[in-house]
């Protein structure tokens, strides 16, 4: 099953950036004087690959004012998350530089409005990615957000690389196949295919025949 795009997550698939994200939510609570019990990385683990708004009513259900709240989360990610930074995974820049050069590559995730820019601009990674797309910057779920992606590039056989459950819903959900990346945040059970580290992407066999 040849494929002739793929569509990559962020968080758990190419970068590991939750202790960056806890110190941003815990900035953001300390500003809007809410006293409630810290997020942790344990806390915030369970919850990613969310749209922000759910991760919000999982972590801080109570909340009054969850719309303020967002909004500074945004700015604080904004102006922190450049110089915070995540880890990226191993041979990462390798493998996305061996894969544009066979097909176009993109992007969709649930993060806020500056997430992927942030994300690509900090780590050189912009000159692989043919179009990115975020929740953030749409309000679409991730399986719209893949859908016009699909749509305004006019793919055939794109495949999403994602490491949670949610991302395998969306990706079937959208008409795509779907990649796990287990050694990310989550677990799938109906992926089409399994990695455990993102160099074996070159060597899957709807890529390799390519």
């Amino acid at each position: 099953m040849k494929c002739d795009s793929l569509i990559f997550d962020m968080d758990g698939t190419l970068w590991d950036a939750v202790d960056s994200y806890v110190t941003i939510w815990n900035r953001t609570l300390a500003e809007v004087g809410v006293n409630t019990v810290p997020v942790t990385r344990a806390r915030l683990m369970k919850t990613m690959g969310l749209p922000l708004e759910s991760i919000l009513s999982e972590l801080i259900p109570d909340l009054a004012d969850k719309e303020r709240f967002l909004e500074i989360l945004d700015r604080n990610e904004h102006v922190m998350m450049p110089e915070l930074g995540g880890r990226l995974y191993d041979r990462v820049h390798e493998t996305l530089q061996a894969l544009s050069a066979r097909m176009p590559l993109f992007m969709v995730s649930n993060c806020g409005t500056y997430g992927l820019d942030n994300f690509l601009d900090s780590n050189d990674l912009r000159k692989y990615f043919k179009d990115a797309l975020s929740h953030g910057q749409t309000g679409l779920s991730k399986a719209d957000n893949i859908r016009l992606i699909v749509s305004r590039n006019a793919l055939k056989k794109p495949f999403y690389v994602g490491d949670t459950e949610s991302d395998s819903r969306a990706a079937h959900e959208a008409g795509t196949g779907m990649i796990w990346a287990a050694y990310g945040f989550g677990k799938v059970t109906d992926a089409d295919y399994t990695i455990h580290s993102i160099g074996e992407l070159c060597r899957l066999p709807c890529v390799a025949q390519l």
